[in-house]
């Protein structure tokens, strides 16, 4: 690339490239915001009918040191072996993840909401030798672990580090109310019991030595992600990228993000590479205070969190944008804190911005990312300078570009798949190398989507990866669907595709060709159920007598996708 035209619209004092890092690993990273912001409060959990728990920063790097210790010293892991992590939002969180970085281990954040098949092909896949998990989700393990190299178990409460007489009465809400609480039935440590026997075991001299060799291309976390195949694979992503991409997000903002004032509300699952590096290594980097709601469904559990924090910062979806937008609470008392909004996941919808602006008063810009870039790649520039409808501009340090099928760069204005470069580029795919040579060429990753530059560079989406689905942020890879269909007794042929939806941005359906009798879509339903997680399920179904393919016999899913268009169009206007 010759030009950066982006370079001319970064906020005022922001320089093009990052320079040093300033830390040589996330474990740096983080003790240097507990040195500056010990007493502070860094995380607040707070319950969808206001019950709360914090920790400071200092509590937070004690007891992720505690934990690092227990990991070492009484698990017996060591250097580079990975430990799986599954919770929610909760206090927990970081205390795991940061004690996992300062172990010298790598991080496989899980999606809680998997079933006991995907976790098992994670598990196995990353080759993880322990995990931490929340307790309502640990009846599933008895059918994981088998097919896994994990031996060691420790299960987290959702209010774990809560005043005692708050967890007490959220413990029984759970047990006798809800009932979801499964009994454990396989061997495990409490987190109190595991932190416990960390401490009395830790040193300074073991913690240093944990690190020793410990830099910026050492593998931090596995995030796994479909890719632009769909065949779940685990993105390296190392200190260096998740410590660059922290600096480059934090500078973009310029001084609409303020050290040791904001105060940010994770909605986001922090397993999740967006909320993971801005939510949770951002903003713990800034000083920030971290509201972490459990779930935002339905949008009503987010009602106390902004009645009782004055929020100053936003991350969400499309989706969570959307729908707090048609809840009446937040129209007529929207956060009078309130500075500023940031989406990513999925497209922003121009109607959607128009309207926060219009309800908040305050702004709210879309980026783009991908888990292989730690993710953020581009960013609107806040301050008016940012454009609805277009991803942004390139944050420091990282050049985009768009190329034709050739790999010819292409002219202004001109669609091509779009390409990035910069210091937050994944390290490649975990024990994948042709998945790597496939997607890293020459230090650029090729995203898959299709992207058009304008003169002032800032970039639009044009088309998304060809067959991907996204439900709520979430991706969704047809195949992993169409095979578990196909599985079923009198399924002939599946294809699947997403489908516009009011209230996830698309939503999954299957097109299937079957035998007679043929299942009901009950029952394709069902069977789905046993083994996806619930936003992969097919949302509907129907059966036809052939689908579309190409000369070789692949299915062609556009044709489905454009067969859905067509339906919609033809539909007669309802006069009723």
């Amino acid at each position: 690339m010759t030009s950066r035209p982006w370079l001319e619209h970064y906020p005022e004092g922001v320089a093009a490239d990052l320079g040093a890092l300033g830390f040589d690993n996330i474990p740096a990273m983080i003790r240097h915001a507990a040195s500056e912001y010990a007493t502070t409060t860094a995380f607040t959990q707070c319950m969808p009918n206001g019950m709360n728990g914090s920790l400071s920063y200092a509590q937070v790097d004690a007891l992720s040191d505690d934990f690092a210790a227990y990991l070492r010293e009484v698990v017996g892991l060591a250097q580079g072996d990975r430990v799986a992590v599954q919770m929610p939002n909760c206090l927990s969180y970081p205390v795991v993840a940061f004690g996992v970085f300062k172990a010298g281990c790598v991080l496989v954040n899980t999606n809680p909401l998997y079933t006991a098949s995907e976790m098992s092909k994670q598990f196995a896949d990353s080759g993880a030798k322990a995990l931490v998990v929340i307790d309502m989700f640990a009846d599933r393990l008895p059918e994981v672990l088998p097919a896994t190299d994990i031996t060691t178990v420790v299960t987290v409460k959702i209010a774990e580090f809560f005043p005692p007489i708050i967890a007490g009465v959220i413990r029984m809400v759970q047990k006798v109310w809800n009932r979801s609480l499964p009994p454990v039935t396989v061997p495990h440590t409490g987190l109190q019991t595991a932190l416990a026997e960390g401490r009395k075991r830790k040193s300074d001299t073991a913690a240093g030595d944990y690190l020793t060799g410990v830099g910026p291309d050492s593998l931090a976390a596995l995030q796994y992600t479909g890719g632009t195949t769909g065949v779940a694979k685990g993105a390296m992503l190392s200190h260096g990228n998740l410590v660059a991409n922290t600096r480059q997000m934090v500078t973009m903002c310029g001084t609409h993000m303020r050290a040791g004032v904001e105060v940010v509300l994770t909605a986001l699952p922090l397993y999740h590479v967006f909320a993971f590096t801005v939510n949770l290594l951002g903003f713990y980097h800034l000083g920030a205070r971290n509201i972490l709601v459990p779930s935002p469904r339905p949008p009503s559990n987010l009602k106390r969190a902004f009645e009782n924090y004055k929020i100053t910062w936003l991350t969400g979806v499309n989706t969570l944008f959307n729908a707090l937008l048609n809840e009446r609470w937040f129209v007529d008392s929207p956060p009078r804190h309130l500075r500023a909004s940031a989406a990513g996941g999925m497209a922003l919808h121009e109607s959607v911005a128009v309207r926060w602006r219009e309800a908040t008063g305050t702004p709210i810009v879309e980026g783009y990312g991908l888990t292989e870039s730690s993710p953020v790649l581009t960013f609107n520039p806040l301050g008016g300078q940012g454009k609805d409808g277009s991803i942004g501009i390139p944050v420091p340090s990282t050049d985009v570009r768009c190329v034709d099928e050739n790999g010819v760069e292409t002219a202004v204005g001109t669609p091509g798949e779009l390409l990035a470069r910069g210091p937050q580029i994944m390290l490649g795919y975990w024990r994948k190398p042709d998945e790597t040579a496939a997607t890293l060429t020459d230090g650029w990753l090729r995203t898959g989507d299709i992207a058009q530059m304008d003169d002032e560079g800032y970039f639009t989406i044009v088309d998304r990866k060809k067959d991907m689905i996204l439900v709520s942020g979430f991706n969704v890879y047809p195949n992993e669907i169409e095979e578990c269909i196909a599985a079923m007794p009198g399924v002939t042929e599946v294809g699947v595709v997403g489908i516009l939806d009011d209230t996830t941005g698309e939503a999954v359906r299957a097109y299937i060709v079957a035998e007679n009798p043929p299942p009901t879509d009950a029952e394709v339903i069902a069977h789905c159920r046993q083994t996806l997680a619930g936003y992969k399920v097919p949302k509907s179904v129907r059966f036809v007598d052939e689908l579309p393919k190409s000369p070789i016999g692949k299915i062609l899913r556009r044709e489905l996708r454009d067969s859905v268009t067509a339906t919609i169009r033809s539909q007669p206007e309802d006069r009723s």
